[in-house]
């Protein structure tokens, strides 16, 4: 099979010029000159009338400043963003993430012993992510419930395949968001102290613009972490790992498990470019304006997709083989920022739960899965007591 193909991919059938070989994705991820990450933020699903207008009622706006920024302003705000993700800040950050789930893991035991059952995802993998991202950003921690419902939701809105009607109600959550959002940005350019907003604003960045970056930092910095730390649990608690659950309990066999979830099945499996020239890659002319899709990671299949390179594996679905671990977070200039707090929370999240609750026994082995363009993982991840 090449390394570029043409699939149609989402309930449209939108066309897609998908490219699988790890050293074809680097190579289009190292040229953003050619190959812009202008669509990177675009909805997958052209959003409809009805939708826009909600969006428009408070004044919605995305203008490209980090993920999908081709302009030579895109240097200095990731310089101003990746200083709050030094590999000294997010070290430092690592006894506040163990505090927390140890917390959450203790509370996910007692809950156990008590109704016999828990979900994971709830209780262990859902919070810690948003509470260390806002503290490392030094923004205020509050309605931490509201901002992983509306993280799902604009998911949905801008990678899922929403029809009209699931669409205005998705619009209705992204426009409670922004509102907030656009609040808190006001409130923190004016707050003593460092935090990101404010260190934008001093940038010379525009309040639109602040909320752009925000809006998806704040999904893409805890939302994509839960949704690894989920896959994670899953697949260890189903026993179709390299490392047993009992294992996990250690850090070492927790930072191998994450890994190999990050290289099989990440929550971000793909990517998108577009090409902003005539070009070439893997050997292949390709025109201008065509959308790509890079995969970073092994995905589940897509909707409307076939193909003969993909094999059944444990439960409904479907994952494919493996890539390069090292693209798993991207590459060249626009690599996530938060790889290693990323790293460092998954492992210390499983470990601590692995260690707390010995006694978990996957209750539901074949549980409802986010499945949209660039997001995957189970959507809850429900464990009983059993022997242990």
């Amino acid at each position: 099979m090449g390394s570029v193909a043409h699939l149609p991919v989402g309930s449209s059938q939108c066309p897609y010029l998908v490219v699988r070989d790890p050293e074809a994705v680097r190579d289009i991820l190292h040229r953003p000159a050619e190959f812009s990450p202008a669509n990177a933020l675009i909805a997958v699903t052209p959003i409809a009338g009805p939708a826009l207008r909600v969006l428009q009622s408070v004044r919605f706006a995305l203008p490209p400043v980090l993920a999908s920024n081709d302009t030579d302003s895109h240097a200095g705000i990731r310089k101003v963003v990746g200083s709050f993700f030094t590999p000294a800040k997010v070290a430092a950050m690592e006894p506040r993430i163990r505090e927390l789930a140890r917390a959450a893991a203790a509370q996910a035991a007692g809950e156990l012993g008590r109704s016999g059952q828990a979900d994971l995802v709830q209780s262990v993998a859902a919070f810690t992510p948003a509470v260390v991202m806002l503290e490392l950003l030094g923004l205020p921690v509050r309605d931490l419930a509201a901002l992983k419902r509306w993280g799902l939701d604009s998911m949905e809105l801008f990678w899922g395949w929403p029809d009209c009607d699931r669409q205005l109600e998705l619009a209705g959550s992204a426009a409670g968001f922004y509102t907030w959002l656009r609040e808190l940005v006001g409130e923190s350019v004016g707050a003593p102290g460092r935090n990101l907003f404010k260190s934008l604003h001093e940038h010379g960045l525009s309040t639109p613009e602040i909320c752009s970056l925000g809006y998806f930092l704040l999904i893409a910095g805890q939302e994509t972490t839960t949704q690894l730390i989920s896959t994670t649990l899953f697949r260890l608690l189903e026993g179709t790992g390299p490392v047993t659950w009992a294992e996990a309990a250690d850090e070492e066999s927790a930072r191998s498990m994450v890994w190999h979830v990050l290289a099989t099945e990440s929550s971000v499996p793909t990517w998108r470019r577009v090409s902003a020239q005539d070009a070439t890659a893997a050997g292949q002319a390709i025109p201008a304006g065509a959308e790509i899709l890079l995969e970073l990671t092994g995905t589940h299949d897509l909707p409307g997709e076939q193909e003969e390179d993909l094999a059944p594996t444990a439960g409904t679905a479907r994952r494919r083989r493996p890539t390069a671990y090292g693209l798993v977070f991207g590459s060249g200039i626009h690599r996530c920022l938060g790889a290693r707090l990323t790293e460092l929370e998954a492992t210390v999240i499983v470990q601590e739960t692995a260690a707390a609750l010995p006694q978990a026994r996957l209750r539901d082995h074949e549980p409802e899965w986010i499945r949209h363009l660039s997001f995957q993982a189970p959507k809850t991840v429900t464990v009983t007591a059993g022997k242990v």
